[in-house]
């Protein structure tokens, strides 16, 4: 059985249920350990987060319910026990989810495959004894989480490095935030204005149906929006998915700033800041050279990992460094997803809502933020290919795709990915949920170099079938 994807349990509800939801909870919960439990906006939430509650409370957990909020609050509400979030992140309405953190952090691999295995066991899953099954109580989380928040961007951005800390760092700035009916709107606006900033809330009541738009913030469900800045006088615009894990940044003239280059100044920022003589920053491996451009130029350098990993590359970082103290890994990002390391091991979309302001403040406008990375053309490819002939072809593309591009620089960690000495590359890895081989390729010959990469491609998945 295979539950966990590369983002918790994630699917339609007529298989995410609550018997599913009963029996992760009992499988995750025992007597010695104590949950947080929290949930989107989606319609389904409430009877699934009551199904997780009873299975933990069965196996001896006690429950902490804290109620409509977003990811990034019930991971930092996680800290020091275990946490549950029901969620289907960025998908559609009638799906659900369920993440399971500990301490702050996604439970990793090992974790989630002891849940699988007891999920699927032969004999079923027990009950505590009657009189070791857990309590529950409400626990009021919201307003801790905004005011962290809030506290880390004004000691980021101090006006001093030693002197207090700046209470406004975006005084000044008019920001529009689409908060597309997810539970951001309970959480961003708020922190935002508080750090100084005018804030123009768009669709901020939460509806589990998604009425204004699409959860998955994209530059086509995001037209109103981008409509919206243009015939105003914003200096930004800032949007989120349904659990505000995601952002997605837009200039004043609603045009999308493109994800990764918001990844490398938010790298860039936290690279330069750092007191270690070897800061790290963690990405994935569909993430763009002008990452490792910008960190680089910082005096840093990128390490990758797994997609939906990145909590597994920062203690793989940590491991590697444990014995030398000039190491740190000062941030961690895949497109859209940021994990501030400084403030939490969690996925953060508020925070880096309020980071990504201080920025542009600082810089005085989105356009000389982003002046200094150079972006060159990018394109995402999906080449059909059934899914017991990907391992084969993915083994033949890493010999065949070295031979047809000898002057590139190859990593198999991943997929199969190129680089070259123009800071050009390609990526081909296949999709963990669906049909296809993916390509992903930046170059300023990109359209040549993603037709060449596909004949390479074609032949092989041909080849295994």
């Amino acid at each position: 059985m295979t539950l966990f994807g590369t983002a918790g349990i994630r699917g339609p509800v007529e298989e995410v249920t609550p018997a599913l939801a009963l029996a992760v909870g009992q499988a995750a919960g025992d007597p010695d350990t104590t949950f947080v439990v929290g949930r989107d906006g989606r319609e389904t939430g409430p009877a699934l987060a009551a199904a997780v509650e009873a299975g933990l409370e069965s196996a001896g957990s006690d429950v902490y319910r804290i109620g409509e909020v977003p990811t990034p609050t019930l991971a930092f509400a996680s800290r020091g026990r275990k946490g549950v979030m029901l969620t289907a992140s960025h998908n559609p309405p009638q799906d659900n989810g369920i993440k399971l953190f500990a301490n702050g952090v996604e439970f990793d691999r090992n974790a989630e495959r002891a849940v699988e295995d007891r999920v699927e066991g032969d004999d079923g899953l027990e009950s505590a004894r009657w009189d070791r099954w857990g309590e529950s109580a409400t626990l009021e989380v919201l307003d801790a989480y905004r005011d962290a928040v809030v506290a880390y961007v004004r000691e980021q951005f101090s006006s001093s490095s030693d002197g207090p800390a700046d209470d406004a760092p975006l005084e000044g700035l008019e920001i529009a935030v689409d908060c597309g009916n997810g539970v951001g709107s309970l959480a961003t606006p708020h922190v935002l204005g508080r750090l100084g900033a005018d804030v123009v809330a768009l669709n901020a009541n939460v509806d589990g149906h998604f009425i204004a738009r699409e959860s998955k913030p994209t530059p086509e469900t995001l037209s109103d929006f981008s409509a919206f800045l243009e015939t105003g006088s914003f200096d930004l615009g800032l949007a989120h998915d349904g659990d505000a894990d995601r952002l997605v940044v837009l200039g004043p003239d609603g045009e999308v700033i493109h994800e990764d280059t918001v990844l490398a100044l938010v790298a860039a920022h936290y690279t330069a800041a750092s007191d270690a003589d070897d800061p790290v920053v963690v990405t994935t491996p569909n993430a763009s050279a002008r990452i490792d451009e910008q960190v680089r130029n910082a005096g840093g350098r990128v390490e990758r990992v797994r997609l939906g990993a990145l909590h597994e590359g920062i203690a793989r970082e940590r491991r590697a460094a444990a014995d030398d103290n000039e190491t740190a890994v000062v941030f961690a990002a895949e497109p859209w997803k940021h994990i501030h390391t400084a403030f939490g091991g969690w996925i953060d979309g508020v925070a880096s809502a309020a980071v990504v302001s201080a920025l542009v403040a600082a810089a005085g406008d989105t356009e000389t933020l982003r002046a200094p990375v150079t972006e060159r053309p990018y394109r995402k490819v999906s080449v059909d290919c059934p899914d017991d002939a990907k391992a084969d072809a993915m083994a033949a593309l890493e010999t065949d795709l070295s031979d047809a591009f000898p002057a590139a620089t190859v990593d198999t960690s991943y997929g199969v990915r190129l680089e070259f000495e123009d800071a050009s590359w390609i990526l081909v890895r296949p999709s963990g949920t669906e049909p296809y081989v993916r390509i992903y390729a930046e170059s300023d010959t990109v359209d040549n170099l993603v037709a060449d990469a596909r004949d390479v491609v074609e032949t092989a998945i041909a080849a295994s079938r």
